[in-house]
C-alpha cells in the first residue's frame, strides 16, 4: 500500500515541478519529458532497490552518477540543473520510501517549496546578467561600467568581467550583472543614445 501512496506522491510532485513551476516559467518541452523520464526511472530504481539486498551505498552511488547529467547536444542554465536535482531527488525520495509515511511526503512538499520560492519572478525581479558584444574596445573598468551603464537604461552595474579585449578589431566582450532601475528612476532622454552595440545572451536572474 505504501509503494501506490509514494507513487502517486512522486507523480504529483513531478507534475508540480514541471508543468506547474518549470514549463510554465521557461518554456521548454525538452526539458520538462526529461524531467518526468529520470524522475519516473529514479523512482523505479530506488523502489527496486529499498525492497533488495543491495546496500544502500550502491543505492547513493547511482544517485550521485545521475545528479551530475549533463546534456552534450545543449547547454544547461544553473536553473535547469536545480530542476534535475529536484526531479531526482523527489524520485529518489519516494522511491526508497523512509518511515514514517509522513517524512517522505514533508521532504517531497519542502523541495517543491523550495523551488516555487527560489524561482520565483519576484525574486531579485531586477537583477539580470547578459554578454554584451561592444564596438569599442574599452579597457578602463570606469569607462566600462559608465557605458554599460548608459546601454541598459541607468542600470546598476554589480559586476562587468571582460572576456575579450580586441584592440585591433575595437571589441570588447564582456558578460556583465546589473540590476535594472526602477520605473520611476527612469527618466527619458532623447538626445542619448547607444549605437552599434549586441546583447549576445541574457537572462533574468
Amino acid at each position: 500500500m505504501n509503494v501506490l501512496l509514494f507513487a502517486a506522491v512522486d507523480i504529483a510532485a513531478i507534475l508540480i515541478l514541471t508543468f506547474g513551476l518549470y514549463l510554465r516559467r521557461h518554456r521548454r518541452r525538452d526539458l520538462a519529458v526529461s524531467y518526468i523520464g529520470i524522475n519516473i526511472g529514479v523512482f523505479a530504481v530506488a523502489t527496486a532497490l529499498a525492497g533488495s539486498t543491495v546496500s544502500a551505498g550502491l543505492g547513493m552511488g547511482l544517485f550521485g552518477v545521475l545528479s551530475i547529467i549533463r546534456l552534450r547536444s545543449t547547454e544547461l542554465e544553473q536553473h535547469e540543473i536545480a530542476y534535475y536535482f529536484s526531479a531526482l531527488a523527489i524520485g529518489l525520495i519516494t522511491g526508497m520510501g523512509p518511515t514514517p509515511v509522513w517524512l517522505p511526503i514533508t521532504l517531497v512538499a519542502l523541495i517543491l517549496v523550495a523551488m516555487l520560492v527560489a524561482d520565483h519572478s519576484k525574486v531579485l525581479p531586477t537583477y539580470r546578467h547578459q554578454e554584451v558584444v561592444l564596438d569599442r574596445a574599452i579597457a578602463d573598468d570606469d569607462e566600462l561600467n559608465a557605458h554599460l551603464s548608459m546601454l541598459f537604461g541607468g542600470a546598476t552595474i554589480h559586476q562587468a568581467v571582460v572576456q575579450q579585449l580586441d584592440l585591433i578589431n575595437d571589441k570588447t566582450i564582456v558578460k556583465v550583472r546589473y540590476s535594472r532601475p526602477s520605473l520611476k528612476m527612469i527618466e527619458p532622454d532623447t538626445s542619448r543614445t547607444v549605437e552599434n552595440h549586441e546583447v549576445i545572451t541574457g537572462q533574468t536572474r
